[in-house]
């Protein structure tokens, strides 16, 4: 392998192979791939990293030269893909220091998006993004700490995937805020994202925030609840705003439900990252280097690491705590929904704007990407549509820690309804492809029981069954065999069914409800005497748990067995 010290005659090299029209885009490259075996679960498959994770045989830079060293072993998460069968292309241009969104802040030059050369890419992971959209590789690796994982992929019509945070060690990366950075993945498909998720993490002992999850391995259910800030910001973008209104349509048609969640926790929680002592630990990442080199950063990365001097230890426990009190008050949307649908970057800028605005256009992009580590969520971002004026829209699915393979299957579903090309390659969707590690959910022990009275539908107890989880199946009537009563004196008014001799009774409607049956004890416990659960027999022949009463409690009780149910019943006394 060949270290190119020269950003733009490294990439020459590969624009010559690969008709590549942005050479800012690479650092390095290996003249041959590294490759250390052909066999594994990702063999065949070339990929890029990011220039703050380490490589053997290759300096690396986090895009100052400044600060350049040579690393004496793979990244962690390096080690395990190449383990894997993948072979290692070179390293890709970042936002100095990982700091930034938009892929402009680098001395090998601004990386341009890959449908408009105009336009921003989107960063700090801007040279990763790069690559994939145009099909130099077949995925890279990035680093998100507020969203440098997902606003290129938004950028770029590719996918981003966020991982859990510790779920990916960072082991050989160079830290923008240790604590909530992640590896990140980038790929035109998500199957593929989630085939390199699944051979990259893995607990490492020797990363301090490195963690053994418990992943989620059942798929959302079939109708699911989607939240959505009730009040979005799309700085006067139309298209953008028009692209998220359509991306909710689609996630209606996918079988969600649209809930609306206050967003003002999330933002106030993500405005923490760049304005509170939350910004030292940027400076405490390469602390020695900035202190004996700041004049070697350029601007704004400079004055933004330059602000975490300014913090006490006691200004950042004061954020912390301030951190907390946000992530308590979001956590209660979680009851109501299963995942949150975000735009992944609320508007597009071109190059120009963003280098004549830098701190405020930047601090846009992500309006909808900073909380997200803080508050130790996982996220997938997704391309969506590719709006009137040509440029892509992404949008992003965030869930609670762990969600990882949730997030990628319903991800994988959504990409797949829009039909669109690959990156910026024009390549057609491939069939969707199993993903990894994701098992239909196991099936649940049930059992069935029917209800004929206050338990019915719509009636004052029915809470009692769907508390538990129980689901409707039927409404049907109960063999010919039964005698059904008014029970007087009971709140609220409830019957009673007694069985007589075959054929001598009426049929009585009733409902069938299937409950879990870890939930059914409880249920049972809570039905006051003369009433019990038996054995009840329907009019087809068959048998299902139901509602009995003793017969001697029915002495001077109303027949009320001619209106053939209880809901007749209730409405002949009204």
């Amino acid at each position: 392998m060949v270290h190119n010290s020269n950003g733009n005659s490294a990439a020459s090299s590969i624009a010559a192979k690969s008709g590549d029209l942005a050479p800012q885009a690479w650092i390095s490259r290996c003249d041959v791939p590294l490759q250390l075996q052909a066999t594994g679960p990702l063999a065949g498959l070339r990929f890029a990293i990011k220039d703050n994770i380490d490589v053997q045989g290759l300096p690396t830079t986090a895009a100052c030269a400044a600060f350049s060293y040579a690393p004496e072993q793979h990244a962690f998460v390096v080690q395990k893909l190449l383990d894997s069968g993948a072979s290692l292309v070179g390293k890709t241009n970042l936002d100095q220091f990982a700091c930034g969104l938009n892929g402009t802040r680098s001395p090998f030059g601004a990386v341009p998006n890959a449908f408009d050369a105009n336009y921003v890419s989107g960063g700090s992971s801007a040279g990763s993004a790069y690559a994939v959209a145009t099909g130099q590789v077949d995925f890279a690796l990035g680093t998100d700490t507020a969203g440098s994982g997902r606003v290129p992929a938004g950028l770029n019509n590719i996918i981003g995937l966020k991982p859990s945070k510790g779920l990916i060690s960072a082991r050989g990366v160079v830290p923008a805020a240790q604590s909530v950075d992640c590896v990140s993945i980038f790929a035109r498909t998500v199957a593929v994202a989630a085939d390199v998720l699944q051979a990259s993490m893995g607990y490492d002992s020797l990363d301090p925030y490195s963690r053994e999850l418990h992943l989620s391995t059942s798929a959302l259910p079939a109708a699911f609840r989607f939240g959505v800030p009730s009040s979005l910001e799309f700085f006067g973008d139309t298209a953008a705003q028009d692209a998220f209104a359509q991306a909710v349509e689609r996630m209606q048609a996918l079988g969600g439900v649209c809930v609306s969640i206050d967003y003002t926790p999330l933002a106030k929680a993500a405005a923490l990252l760049y304005e509170s002592a939350l910004v030292a630990e940027r400076y405490a990442a390469i602390r020695p280097f900035f202190d004996a080199h700041e004049n070697q950063v350029m601007e704004p990365v400079r004055s933004i690491i330059a602000k975490g001097r300014l913090y006490s230890a006691a200004d950042l426990f004061d954020a912390q705590t301030l951190l907390r009190a946000y992530g308590q008050q979001a956590a209660a949307m979680w009851h109501n929904i299963d995942v949150l649908l975000v735009p992944t970057a609320p508007t597009h800028y071109t190059i120009a704007q963003m280098q004549a605005d830098p701190i405020v256009l930047n601090r846009n992009l992500g309006a909808y990407t900073n909380f997200v580590n803080l508050l130790d969520y996982a996220a997938i971002s997704v391309p969506s549509s590719i709006r009137p004026d040509g440029l892509p829209f992404g949008i992003t699915l965030i869930g609670t820690c762990g969600s990882d393979w949730q997030l990628a299957d319903l991800g994988q579903r959504y990409h797949h309804a829009t039909g669109l090309p690959l990156g910026a390659t024009g390549q057609a969707m491939p069939p969707a492809h199993p993903l990894p590690a994701l098992a239909p959910p196991a099936k649940q022990a049930v059992v069935r029981v029917a209800v004929v009275g206050a338990h019915l539908s719509g009636m004052p107890l029915n809470w009692q069954l769907t508390e538990r989880h129980a689901s409707l199946i039927s409404t049907t009537q109960t063999a010919p065999d039964y005698v059904f009563y008014a029970l007087p004196g009971t709140v609220p008014p409830k019957p009673g069914l007694v069985r007589v001799a075959s054929g001598c009774g009426q049929r009585i409607a009733v409902e069938v409800w299937e409950m879990p049956v870890a939930h059914y004890g409880s249920f049972v416990a809570m039905i006051p005497p003369p009433l019990g659960i038996g054995t009840l027999r329907l009019t087809d022949g068959s048998s299902v748990q139901g509602f009995i009463c003793e017969a001697e409690s029915v002495q001077g009780a109303t027949d009320i067995s001619h209106f053939g149910g209880w809901r007749a019943y209730i409405a002949s006394l009204s």
